[in-house]
């Protein structure tokens, strides 16, 4: 984890000697600061599709196996081509929370950050925060979500039973999440989720009425694809829909990966501190 801390925030915050430019519009032609994205140098393949997904002894698709972000089935951090950036509608926030995500500084984006502050990142956080991979085992009737980050874990039904009872429910950090199968579209149904998670790691808070539904599907034996909607009245003026986005399967374990002593978000106090004082 603190590796990859470390990464984000050299990409985030640091400002390289390359990377910065004469502003003609600041007082005495003050540098202006450019916001870059580390990039390594390796060249992406992507791998081929490798046949059709495997299915299940009830005829499901399998949608078992480790799962990397991007084409490659190998982690992408190090790629010299950018990502591409994923095309999809504007997120219909409320005029309140709008100003609250605009007035929060890029130090503040990190420090609240629950994969940073060392919290559980949640449900859609276990795939929109996390980067890194994922393994997931599906059996007929179950589905197991495991991810490097702090180890964490989800299992859910996939017979389509309902939610618990209102008066059962309490706030968690996955939600209550049940499921069930639409054609080879595995579709997972959220609600009562802890109030300290967040959607995306963009500072995209919710509210205890966020109601997240996410799809999985393996269109092929190589490929994974995952998109998420969140409702959420108190935040949202309608309903999102994210974009689908690639995984490819990998052959490579999950290691051990705890976040217990994040020094970087000491720093990142620090540089809010000094943010607030100007």
């Amino acid at each position: 984890m603190k590796r990859f801390l470390g990464l984000m925030l050299v990409a985030t915050l640091a400002l390289p000697a390359a990377a910065a430019a004469q502003d003609p519009a600041a007082p005495g032609g003050a540098e202006k600061k450019v916001f870059v994205e580390a990039r390594g140098n390796v060249t992406p393949v992507p791998l081929p599709p490798g046949g059709p997904a495997p299915r299940m002894a009830d005829g499901k698709v399998d949608l078992s196996g480790v799962w990397f972000s991007g084409p490659t089935g190998k982690a992408n951090a190090w790629s010299v081509v950018p990502d591409e950036p994923l095309k999809q509608d504007p997120v219909p926030f409320r005029p309140e929370a709008a100003a609250k995500l605009k007035s929060m500084t890029r130090a503040e984006l990190e420090l609240n950050n629950p994969g940073v502050a060392c919290q559980p990142v949640g449900t859609p956080g276990m795939w929109t925060i996390n980067p890194y991979p994922h393994q997931i085992i599906t059996k007929p009737g179950l589905y197991v979500h495991l991810i490097e980050s702090d180890n964490a874990w989800s299992v859910v039904h996939t017979d389509g039973r309902p939610h618990k009872p209102a008066d059962e429910l309490e706030p968690l950090y996955n939600g209550d999440q049940t499921a069930k199968w639409e054609g080879d579209t595995l579709v997972i149904d959220t609600i009562s989720l802890d109030e300290r998670t967040w959607i995306q790691g963009n500072g995209w808070f919710h509210s205890d009425q966020a109601h997240v539904i996410e799809r999985l599907r393996r269109p092929s034996k190589n490929y994974l694809e995952y998109q998420f909607t969140v409702e959420d009245p108190k935040v949202l003026t309608k309903p999102w829909t994210s974009a689908w986005r690639t995984y490819s399967l990998g052959n490579e374990d999950l290691t051990e990966n705890f976040c217990t002593n994040n020094e970087n978000a000491d720093q990142l106090r620090k540089l809010t501190e000094v943010e607030k004082s100007k």
